[in-house]
């Protein structure tokens, strides 16, 4: 802190308690710039002009602070507006959407069902798409995957059906409990039905390159074998639905 009376006695121009005036004027803010200055490293390099012009700089109206703190605020450059996520979301998702080859290397059989598929079937559709992603299987599995589950349940996560039940049959992909597939609690939960089949699949020498209904029927043995066939374009489209491409994109 800065010690008045020695400065005062540096300061022979200035009557101490007109010196003291000023300083109680201009506050503490005075002080500190007096501490912070060259001047106040040496006390008697210090005039009476010099004080009065330092008294003078920090009695400057508060305004002009303000003024200038206006104009720099208008010489900003204006911001630039956020860009929409979900403009960006829909860029990534089409730079990485699976090509035709893809999603079908083999000749598609030329009869095909389709239907308009609600949001808890496309959830369904995303979930088998989303866990053979994270198995590391390529995108002929997830349509083969998608199309089997569209023929056996619809996409839709059945429990038991009572007497319309296909012996005990459950969940997406029709698994059975006492097939070994897993516990009606285990096969009813999406994820680990979708690990299920892809695990059989992965099985199947060749399963990218053959017709989907073969790959299908080796996993599930079903007694309707050519069924899976008709649905590999909506499985395709509902795979490109999860890039924000085709029929079923939101």
């Amino acid at each position: 802190m800065v010690n008045v009376d020695l400065m005062a006695r540096h300061l022979p121009a200035l009557k101490r308690v007109s010196f003291r005036a000023v300083l109680a004027a201009t506050g503490m803010a005075v002080l500190t710039g007096i501490a912070g200055s060259p001047a106040s490293a040496n006390p008697a390099a210090a005039t009476a002009p010099e004080a009065k012009a330092v008294a003078k700089a920090f009695a400057a109206p508060a305004t002009e602070a303000a003024a200038v703190q206006a104009k720099a605020v208008a010489a900003a450059p204006a911001a630039k507006p956020a860009t929409k996520a979900p403009a960006i979301k829909q860029a990534q998702q089409s730079a990485k959407a699976p090509s035709s080859q893809q999603l079908m290397p083999a000749p598609v059989a030329e009869y095909q069902e389709t239907f308009q598929p609600t949001a808890e079937q496309k959830r369904n559709a995303e979930v088998i798409i989303e866990t053979g992603q994270k198995m590391g299987l390529p995108p002929r599995a997830w349509v083969i995957a998608v199309a089997t589950a569209a023929q056996e349940s619809t996409l839709r996560n059945l429990g038991h059906l009572g007497d319309m039940n296909d012996h005990d049959s459950l969940g997406l992909f029709q698994q059975r409990p006492s097939a070994g597939w897993g516990t009606p609690s285990e096969i009813t939960d999406p994820v680990y039905s979708s690990k299920a089949f892809y695990n059989g699949l992965k099985n199947v020498e060749g399963y990218d390159k053959m017709a989907l209904t073969d790959a299908a029927q080796t996993v599930q043995v079903s007694a309707f074998p050519d069924h899976y066939a008709k649905w590999e374009k909506l499985a395709a489209n509902l795979v490109l639905a999860k890039y924000g491409q085709g029929p079923y994109a939101a």
